[in-house]
C-alpha cells in the first residue's frame, strides 16, 4: 500500500480568537489543501480546533501534532480519539508523542520517565481499545483494569509517531503508521526518513515544516534565533541536533544559554542554520525549499507559518496554497 500523501497546514492560526477563523479554516480545501493540522504545547489544546474544523472543513484530514502520552490518562485519550473519529469519520488521524521534560514536568506537574516506553504503551493500548475489547492489562509504564469504550470508532485511526532519534523513529515505523518529524532541515529528512520507512514502504512521513514567506532576510533570522534557542535548548531537541551532527556548531550557543546569557546564545546561532531549519523568502523560493523536503522522503508536508516579519499567517497560506503552484 502507498503512504498517504497530502499537503497541511498548522491550525488554529495566529493572532486571533478561534470562533473567528471559521472563514479562513472553511478555506483551506479550495486552496489544495488536504489536511489541518493541530499543535498541544501552551495555547489551543491539541483536539478543540480539530473538533471544529471537522464542521467547517468537512474534506480535510484532521490531525494533532502531537498530543503528549504523558498528559491525559489513557482511558481519556482513548475517548477523546473515539470522538474524533465519529466527528470526522475516516478523516481523523492520531499523532502522539513523549512531548518534552518542560512540558510534562514543568508545565503539567507529571514526571517525564522513560518516554520511549510511555509512547510505546500507549501506542499499545490504544490499539487495544480502540478495537472496542474490554482492556485489562499491565502495559509497563501504566496498566488498565476493566476499561472499554463506550462508543464505537467509525473508520481507520493511523496512529503517527512524533520522533526524533533512532528509538522513537524505529518505534513510529515499528508499531505506529509513520512518523511526525519537525525542527529538522530538508536534508536532514534522508536521514531520518529511511529509519521509519525501513519498517514499511506505506509508512507516513509527516514533517512540520516552519515557514516564513519574507523577503527581509535580517528580520526573519533575527526573530528566527528566538525561535530556535527556544526549542534546541530543550534536552530532547539538543540530544536530536548533536544525533544529527550539529554538535559542533550548537556548542557555544549551548554554552552561552547555560550561563545564563541568552543575548550571546542567540547571537552563536549562525545563518545558515536558521536558513535551513526555518523555511523563508518569497512564496516562489518558501515552495522550491519545501519541495526539498518532499524530494528527501516526506509524504505530507504540513506548513507551519511563523508570524515574523510582519506576515499575516492567513494571508501566507494562501501565497503557499498546492493550488497557487501550479
Amino acid at each position: 500500500m502507498a503512504p498517504y500523501r497530502g499537503f497541511g497546514v498548522t491550525i488554529p492560526f495566529a493572532p486571533g480568537p478561534l470562533h473567528a477563523q471559521q472563514e479562513s479554516i472553511a478555506e483551506l480545501a479550495s486552496l489544495g489543501y488536504t489536511d489541518a493540522w493541530s499543535a498541544e504545547a501552551d495555547g489551543y489544546d491539541g483536539f478543540t480546533p480539530l473538533a471544529l474544523a471537522s464542521v467547517w472543513a468537512p474534506t480535510l484530514r484532521l490531525a494533532p501534532a502531537i498530543i503528549p502520552a504523558f498528559t491525559r490518562g489513557p482511558a481519556l485519550l482513548a475517548q477523546s480519539v473515539a470522538s474524533m473519529s465519529q466527528a470526522a469519520p475516516g478523516r481523523f488521524a492520531l499523532g502522539l508523542g513523549s512531548s518534552s521534560n518542560v512540558i510534562v514536568e514543568r508545565w503539567n506537574g507529571l514526571s517525564f520517565d522513560e518516554p520511549y516506553r510511555r509512547t510505546r504503551d500507549t501506542i499499545r493500548f490504544l490499539r487495544d481499545a480502540l478495537s472496542g475489547e474490554k482492556v485489562t492489562r499491565d502495559y509497563g509504564t501504566f496498566a488498565v483494569s476493566g476499561f472499554r469504550l463506550g462508543i464505537p470508532v467509525v473508520g481507520e485511526v493511523p496512529i503517527l509517531v512524533a520522533a526524533l532519534r533512532e528509538g522513537m523513529l524505529n518505534l513510529a515505523g515499528r508499531e505506529g503508521d509513520g512518523a511526525i518529524i519537525n525542527w529538522l532541515s530538508a536534508e536532514d529528512v534522508a536521514t531520518v526518513a529511511p529509519i521509519v520507512t525501513a519498517h514499511g514502504a506505506d509508512k507516513e512521513i509527516v514533517a512540520r515544516i516552519f515557514v516564513v514567506p519574507s523577503t527581509d532576510v535580517d528580520t526573519v533570522r533575527a526573530q528566527g534565533r528566538f525561535a530556535i534557542a527556544a526549542y534546541l535548548n530543550v534536552p530532547v531537541y539538543a540530544a536530536f541536533h548533536e544525533w544529527l551532527g550539529r554538535g559542533e556548531m550548537l556548542a557555544p550557543m549551548w554554552q552561552r544559554w547555560r550561563d545564563g546569557d541568552r543575548a550571546g546564545a542567540l547571537e552563536a546561532i549562525p545563518d545558515e542554520l536558521v536558513d535551513a531549519l526555518i523555511v523563508h523568502g518569497s512564496p516562489e523560493q518558501c515552495r522550491a525549499h519545501i519541495q526539498r523536503y518532499v524530494d528527501n522522503g516526506v509524504t505530507t508536508p504540513v506548513l507551519a507559518v511563523l508570524p515574523m516579519a510582519g506576515v499575516d499567517p492567513v494571508a501566507a497560506v494562501r501565497q503557499l496554497a498546492p493550488a497557487s503552484s501550479g
